[in-house]
């Protein structure tokens, strides 16, 4: 047999298998069925290899080479074109053909001469009959619809970085370019960007139907339910009620599905005829190890045509899609489209470095999608240099699968690596030191402020694994089984059950896991990542840790972690093996120096360290900062950077270290020098000036003393140090001389502060003038004061300044052991300026100057008040001496407002409550 004989018969075989019926010239028979595929048809041009009919109508050609053309197969093109523009005999209509393939026994080149720059492209096999039926019954190809009729995209409730995706997609597709990256960090909103082009693609793009093909059946579900949840901005609709969202449980695709939603591995399972495990959906292929014995290759399945999908969205396409599983994506004839918060090299080559948007993680945290993460690092003797068991030791061995015990002694001196602990020896002390180390430092340095465990997941190295550190932390925490939870495809609880838990209410605290939630599950309110497990891909481990790397505001945190104050700020990654340094990984710690304290990261960036570790550290301190100061911490930031706000200076510095940015700079440096310079040929020294200049713009407002005071301060009053480690005893008991001593200088530099400032301060002027204009004091007043003398370098606080008093002046200072409030710095000031010989609680005065005004006013009037207007007043009495004032307006206040309000006031006063209050507030201040 010839090798064009060959290739004829393996051409004929797959036209038959797609439902075409194939004849020789003399047996002509276009009534045979819908298509029919005719040989050695003759044409004014000679004789070509196949005419494709359909419904009668001649629609294409084939042109047949032998497979050692096959490398050269588009040389043969306009060989097909020739034939296609020819006059074909008995037929009157001679409009070009539209569908030309060139084919071997083994590679197929399809082209529509219908498209708008009509592109030879490699299909698996020919298309259906009925394919090319409906193709042709529309009036534009799907190619042009692209290019030429999709609308502009609303941007309402998009974030940025979706726009860019979505239309960075839609100008790569227009272009007809097969392969598409949308790079975008965690927690950027993949998921809701994808079904965002998704839903376009069918509205506008006309496409029949779309895969999105996932790795595990647990991010399929999860797809599946952001479909459902999804409404377009152009209908009030959600998409499900739209379009019809199939996930896929079998080999059967509804014919009436637009969307279908499946693991790579059932598809395969599909394709290749090979039988599907159920758990093997469960588990991440990026952790399954294929052998050679068990690869199939995919085949043509009639009942799923290669043109069954027009265009196929891999979600975490990093993960799956280079070795055996890769088949599935070459099977369809479809554009593809990846999704991935971590690419690497495999990455960018498979989707042809068409890069169609790029969102990084240090853009997601500059803008507050994300947060920044710390890397804490615990070591233990037996993790870093292993041990050994000697031979007749009596311990337990236990059966890895059924976990059954026996005691018994050792045969031989078994020697052991931190490698092989948790696989081949278990070290009971090992997980438990871990543990404990954890706990400690969590309780100690990284969360010192909370009362419960925050959010922790996590990873082990086996599911035996899993089971003994549960154990352990329950011990350790001395908790019940709800405190924490096993999270893995073989846990005997319903693991999405537990997952939800663990999202969404208070227990599990502590999640174990050896897989499950390693990749693309989201649990917002995780604080913590332990690694107990070491990991060798850079992709999987970055999705790992992107676990931790997402938002959340305060309210939603503290429903979970009661005790956490104000947003998500940050995570902490605790390495207990090594695995941060036993890999270099794409996205590095914003934080590159943890242990540098924020003054001197101001003060080195001023200096000029302007070095990539300084300036992302300080950007990275600057924005968690920016999220736990209060308005009027960050109005005084903001003032004192020239109206700079806080967030933005941290992305600015984040922004000035943009390598495209800097590039783009350098050039436009090179034009305006009237030099020629591409990407390529621009020269060190030019990139490395681009970026100084970016790094002194971005770091100009540092400069300035008052702006990095000001920053150092707001971090001093958020801030405590919670010292949990130093235990105290009482040595002596009384003042010390030294004691008396700093004493005494606090309260002269109280004194010295109030002379000086008795005309910047409206509190001061209050004392300072006459009696009468006293009595304009307001609580606004003494707050204002109070947050001056409290600030650095002063630190005088109220509590402060009464302790000194009552070291130095004992036996004038009365109510020490009483809780301070706001209002007592008027006693302060009163004592201080020698206005009253004793120094007691400004309620304590109000009290007294309360019983002598009601004592008064009764007399004046004749009549005692009733008892219900006496409690109302002495009600008055409380507000006043906790705020010097009192107006209409305060009886919104609790303690008035559950009592009746301004309404009941009235009702006892009458027109008489507002002379009442402005007595009280002058008289019981005054």
């Amino acid at each position: 047999m010839t090798p064009e004989t060959k290739a004829r018969q393996q051409i004929d075989q797959k036209l038959g298998q797609a439902g075409w019926f194939i004849q020789d010239m003399k047996q002509l028979n276009l009534a045979a069925g819908l298509g029919v595929a005719v040989r050695e048809y003759p044409t004014d041009s000679g004789p070509a290899d196949y005419v494709l009919f359909v419904n009668r109508r001649a629609v294409g050609v084939i042109e047949a080479k032998k497979d050692s053309a096959g490398e050269n197969l588009t040389v043969a093109e306009a060989q097909t074109e020739r034939y296609a523009t020819a006059n074909l005999k008995w037929r009157k209509d001679n409009t070009p053909l539209r569908f030309l393939f060139e084919a071997t026994g083994q590679i197929i080149r399809f082209t529509d001469n219908a498209d708008p720059a009509p592109r030879s492209r490699e299909i698996f096999h020919f298309f259906k009959p009925e394919t090319l039926d409906a193709w042709l019954a529309q009036p534009d190809t799907l190619r042009r619809r692209l290019a030429e009729q999709m609308p502009v995209l609303p941007e309402r409730n998009l974030r940025d970085c979706q726009i860019s995706a979505v239309t960075g997609l839609e100008r790569s597709l227009a272009l007809d370019k097969p392969h598409a990256l949308v790079h975008m960090a965690t927690g950027a909103g993949k998921t809701f960007t994808a079904i965002t082009s998704v839903y376009r693609l069918l509205k506008f793009g006309g496409a029949k139907r779309i895969l999105f093909l996932v790795d595990t059946r647990n991010l399929g579900k999860q797809a599946h339910q952001e479909f459902m949840a999804y409404t377009p901005p152009d209908d009030g609709r959600k998409f499900t009620e739209l379009y019809n969202v199939q996930r896929l449980a079998s080999p059967n695709i509804d014919p009436h599905s637009q969307v279908c939603i499946s693991t790579i591995q059932r598809m395969y399972s599909i394709l290749s005829g090979e039988p599907i495990d159920e758990s093997a959906e469960d588990v991440s292929l990026s952790e399954v190890q294929q052998t050679a014995k068990q690869e199939k290759f995919v085949r043509y399945n009639p009942a799923v045509p290669v043109e069954t999908f027009d265009f196929i969205i891999i979600d975490e396409c990093h993960r799956s899609i280079y070795n055996l599983w890769k088949q599935v994506l070459d099977y369809f004839d479809a554009s593809l489209i990846g999704l991935t918060a971590t690419p690497d090299k495999r990455t960018f080559g498979f989707f042809n470095e068409n890069i169609v948007a790029e969102y990084t993680y240090e853009q997601s945290v500059a803008d507050g999608v994300n947060v920044g993460y710390d890397v804490y690092e615990i070591e233990t003797e037996i993790t870093q240099k292993g041990a050994e068991l000697k031979a007749k030791e009596w311990v337990d061995h236990r059966d890895r699968q059924t976990r059954k015990k026996r005691w018994g002694e050792t045969e031989e001196d078994t020697a052991y690596t931190g490698k092989e602990l948790d696989r081949s020896v278990v070290n009971v002390s090992q997980i438990r030191k871990v543990i404990q180390a954890m706990k400690t430092a969590v309780e100690t340095q990284i969360f010192p402020t909370r009362k419960e465990t925050p959010k922790t997941l996590i990873f082990a190295k086996t599911d035996s694994h899993a089971d003994d550190i549960i154990n352990i932390l329950r011990e350790v925490y001395g908790q019940g089984n709800a405190f924490c939870k096993k999270v893995t495809y073989r846990a005997e609880e319903d693991a999405e059950s537990i997952l939800s838990s663990f999202r969404n209410d208070y227990n599990p605290r502590i999640a174990v896991t050896v897989d499950m939630i390693a990749t693309g599950t989201d649990v917002k309110p995780l604080e913590v990542l332990l690694f107990m497990r070491d990991v060798r891909s850079r992709g999987y481990y970055e999705q790992m840790k992107g676990r931790g790397v997402r938002s959340l505001d305060g309210d939603s945190l503290k429903r979970v972690s009661n005790s956490a104050e104000g947003a998500k700020t940050r995570f902490v990654l605790i390495d207990a093996v090594g695995v941060e340094k036993s890999l270099k990984t794409e996205s590095r710690p914003l934080e590159k120096k943890p242990g540098v304290a924020l003054k001197d990261l101001l003060q080195g960036v001023a200096m000029g360290s302007r070095d990539d570790d300084t300036v992302l550290s300080l950007a990275n301190r600057l924005l968690r900062l920016a999220k736990q100061l209060d308005d009027k911490a960050q109005v005084r930031i903001e003032k004192a950077s020239g109206g700079i706000p806080m967030a933005e200076l941290g992305k600015g510095l984040i922004a000035a270290l943009n390598p495209d940015a800097i590039v783009q700079a350098a050039l436009a440096t090179a034009r305006a020098k009237g030099i020629t310079r591409s990407e390529d040929t621009l020269l060190p020294e030019e990139i490395e000036a681009a970026r100084a200049e970016r790094v002194a713009a971005a770091c100009a407002p540092f400069d300035q003393p008052a702006l990095r005071d000001e920053i150092e301060s707001a971090r001093r009053e958020r801030e405590q140090l919670i010292d949990h480690i130093n235990l105290d005893q009482v040595t002596f008991s009384g003042f010390s001389e030294q004691a008396e001593a700093q004493a005494k200088a606090v309260i002269q530099s109280f004194a010295d502060y109030l002379k000086q400032h008795k005309d910047e301060i409206a509190a001061l002027d209050f004392f300072y003038q006459q009696p009468y204009q006293r009595r304009t004091l307001t609580f606004d007043m003494i707050e204002d004061l109070h947050e001056r003398l409290s600030k650095p370098p002063l630190m005088l606080t109220t509590e402060r300044l009464w302790n000194a008093y009552a070291r130095v002046r004992a036996t004038q200072v009365k109510g020490s052991d009483s809780k301070r409030q706001l209002t007592d710095l008027v006693s302060l000031v009163r004592f201080a300026l020698g206005l009253d010989g004793e120094l007691k609680p400004f309620a304590d005065e109000v009290d007294k100057r309360f019983q002598a005004w009601i004592f008064r006013h009764n007399a004046q009037r004749g009549t005692a008040f009733a008892p219900e207007q006496t409690e109302w007043l002495r009600l008055m009495k409380e507000h006043i001496a906790s705020s010097c004032s009192i107006s209409r307006d305060d009886f919104d206040y609790a303690e008035l407002a559950d009592k009746g309000g301004l309404q009941k006031a009235w009702g006892l006063f009458g027109k008489e409550l507002d002379g009442l209050m402005k007595e009280m507030s002058e008289e019981l201040v005054a």
